[in-house]
């Protein structure tokens, strides 16, 4: 069977890896701007793409420079149930069927509106496209997968002043303290304040992650967070690898317990090693690959954004995913950001199968492997129950594509 564009956009398929404030529908972003009096550099989707939101970044610093906007739009409740109602919508719409939607909330807590509420609003949102999806009638009479999704709340590795009104009022508490002490200790309390709305609220988030500047901010010393999300039974993964060495995917793995790694893209590059102590550094990665390979650790892969923000990759198929592939890693398709990388899980996919020529087989596992790796929000035998019914739908969509000339 060949694999095309229609079948690929007609499959089950996950985003385990997607920031909902980097993920907005352009004209909604627009639309919130006006409504609360935020500054944008233009306001035509045209002109924002090309002064912001860029086919192509010069490094992670430029790439990350739209958040600036789509956090300040992202400040009452009403507005952050929309986007994360319109990101269910969207994915729904191109045969995504679960996503893991990721947020740092202390980035959109102020006084006038608490962490619960912050959480409570992006599951209303996610929580009507699910409900819209699943009650229509082509899911009820069994011809399609219902569609799923589970919180994952960011820890961010270092804030200053003007990230938000929390970390500054956290600064400002604090300002005799050494830097990473506060870090550490936002990340502990992000982690209690969303286990207590998880339980008392009923909020499906289903996992713990570590995001922003990489190098320079260890994720050992988010450690003790960490510890506590590990003891309350929320699942781990943290971003590692994207901007730093194969130490900091090691250290993800060995310090912090995760069960996925955001990105990986740098796994195989020796030369990023900045550890004196390491004298094989050849040895070290093959040892790294070789433990991430045994343990099923999945590497949440986001191709279009890696080849925006990393300048040494100049065509798709120089990115690690090859090597990644060769040496049988488990891995799944993710967006990172549907508006800033300006993508979908479809896009990238068809990009993975032209660029690295992918075959049905191989494709197959990789898509499974998003439902199988996932943070699921419910037991283990509805999730086995769940992945079950994708595959019967894959299988379905195979046979069908197969009689296609």
């Amino acid at each position: 069977m060949k694999i095309t564009n229609e079948f690929i956009r007609s499959i089950p398929k996950t985003d385990l890896h997607l920031h909902l404030d980097g993920s907005l529908r352009l004209s909604t972003l627009i639309d919130l701007a006006k409504e609360n009096d935020v500054s944008l550099p233009a306001y035509t989707e045209k002109e924002l793409i090309k002064k912001v939101f860029k086919p192509k970044y010069n490094n992670l610093g430029e790439y990350l420079q739209g958040f600036g906007y789509t956090c300040a739009v992202l400040q009452q409740e009403s507005a952050l149930e929309r986007v994360a109602y319109e990101l269910g919508v969207d994915n729904i719409e191109e045969g995504v069927r679960y996503i893991e939607v990721r947020f740092a909330p202390q980035l959109h807590q102020h006084k006038h509106l608490g962490i619960a509420n912050v959480l409570k609003a992006v599951n209303r949102g996610l929580l009507r496209a699910q409900n819209e999806f699943n009650h229509s009638d082509k899911v009820k009479v069994g011809h399609d997968v219902p569609f799923r999704y589970g919180i994952i709340v960011c820890a961010m590795r270092m804030f200053d002043y003007g990230f938000s009104e929390y970390f500054d009022a956290l600064l400002d508490v604090h300002k005799h303290s050494e830097r990473k002490w506060i870090f550490s200790l936002a990340s502990q309390e992000l982690v209690k304040a969303s286990v207590e709305a998880r339980d008392r609220f009923e909020i499906p988030i289903v996992g713990f992650d570590l995001a922003g500047m990489e190098s320079g901010y260890p994720a050992v010393d988010h450690k003790p967070a960490y510890n506590l999300a590990h003891k309350n039974f929320l699942k781990k993964t943290v971003h590692a690898g994207e901007a730093f060495g194969p130490e900091s995917i090691f250290q993800a793995i060995t310090e912090l317990n995760a069960d996925r790694i955001g990105h990986g893209v740098h796994l195989f590059s020796p030369e990023m090693i900045a550890d004196p102590d390491i004298k094989d550094k050849e040895g070290y990665v093959e040892n790294l690959v070789q433990y991430i390979g045994d343990r099923r650790i999945t590497l949440e892969i986001c191709l279009t954004s890696n080849m925006q923000t990393i300048p040494l990759y100049t065509e798709l198929k120089q990115h690690s995913f090859g090597k990644m592939r060769e040496a049988g890693l488990s891995v799944t398709f993710c967006t990172d950001n549907r508006l800033v990388s300006s993508t979908t899980v479809t896009d990238e996919i068809i990009k993975a199968v032209e660029a690295f020529d992918i075959s049905p087989k191989e494709l197959k596992h990789m898509v499974a492997y998003g439902f199988k790796r996932s943070f699921y929000p419910g037991t283990y035998i509805e999730k086995r129950s769940y992945v079950r019914s994708v595959l019967d739908a894959y299988e379905a969509m195979e046979k069908q594509f197969a009689t296609k000339k």
